[in-house]
């Protein structure tokens, strides 16, 4: 198999929830789950996923055989430890489409049929849930492609002196480097974009319009947040947004500003442009600091809900 090939070795149906899935010939992956299966519904969890990687470890713990769907999965695989990937990683298979929505589920114990039968569950620690993005008929023998979500992040930095070579730019870098070791601790893939511009509103609105139309993940400004004549950013940015999220901002002006006053002058602003989550923070490295170390707290929440998943 290829690099980030999964296998499919079954493939399951039940008909009633908290029952053993039955192995079938084929599977009708539709938008709202499997066909025929008990699980599908408008939800986020309408396919399930197991690896043999975890059916093994159970089989040595049980010391006996464990057969395709007996832990309720739709889909049997091999190939890699499916409780490593993330929520909105996706699999392939020709045009079908799966994006990963959960990682395990809460386990029910002995209200369980399945927990009753096999004495144990692996699902709520290492199974996988999925939705379905795009429809089509699976059976066992194919293979599936693994792709991780590669997050994409535009920084802007806008300052006229450091635009015009009068300093370095050290915001900008900052909330890379933290950006970085954030995403980093999650196993999350990315991709940083930086943009050093004057203060000019035309040029930010044109970066803003560019982060919409190539689905930018997450957009961090740095600068021109404060009362100053040439201070706009988060006037432009409130013009782009779709929902602002003023309690992060509230939080952290209220947080700072009772040791240091000025904090409380600036006007950063947050919320959702498009499939945007866009930040804007003030000009220095410390204020980039702070800030990002109240947003860091909630940003994989934030992403979630951003995407219809329910994180809590």
């Amino acid at each position: 198999m290829k690099r980030n090939s999964i296998k499919i070795l079954s493939v399951n149906i039940s008909h009633e929830k908290g029952t053993i899935k039955k192995p079938v010939d084929q599977i009708q992956l539709t938008h709202i789950g499997v066909d025929a299966d008990a699980h599908s519904g408008h939800w986020n969890r309408q396919v399930s996923l197991l690896g043999t990687e975890s059916i093994e470890k159970f089989e040595s713990q049980a010391k006996r055989k464990v057969m395709p769907g007996e832990f309720a999965e739709n889909i049997t695989t091999s190939g890699i430890n499916l409780w490593t990937t993330h929520p909105l990683d996706r699999f392939t298979a020709g045009e079908m489409e799966l994006e990963v929505t959960q990682i395990g589920k809460e386990c029910h114990g002995s209200s369980c049929a399945i927990f009753r039968e096999v004495g144990n569950c692996v699902m709520p620690k290492e199974g996988i849930f999925c939705r379905v993005l795009s429809p089509g008929t699976m059976k066992a023998g194919m293979e599936m492609e693994y792709h991780p979500k590669q997050y994409r992040v535009m920084v802007i930095t806008l300052s006229d002196r450091a635009s015009a070579g009068e300093y370095a730019d050290l915001s900008g870098p900052r909330i890379n480097e933290l950006l970085e070791a954030h995403f980093a601790s999650l196993n999350f893939q990315f991709s940083i974009f930086n943009y050093l511009i004057p203060d000019d509103p035309q040029k930010l609105e044109e970066l803003l319009n560019r982060a919409k139309e190539e689905l930018f993940d997450l957009i961090f400004t740095t600068g021109g947040t404060g009362i100053g004549p040439r201070d706009f950013t988060p006037d432009v940015v409130k013009s782009k947004l779709d929902k602002e999220i003023p309690g992060i901002m509230e939080m952290i002006r209220m947080k700072y500003g009772s040791d240091k006053p000025a904090a409380l002058l600036s006007r950063s602003v947050a919320g959702v442009m498009g499939k945007s989550l866009i930040f804007t923070l003030p000009g220095s490295v410390r204020a980039v600091n702070e800030y990002m170390s109240e947003i860091s707290k909630s940003l994989t929440h934030m992403i979630y809900m951003l995407h219809g998943l329910d994180a809590h």
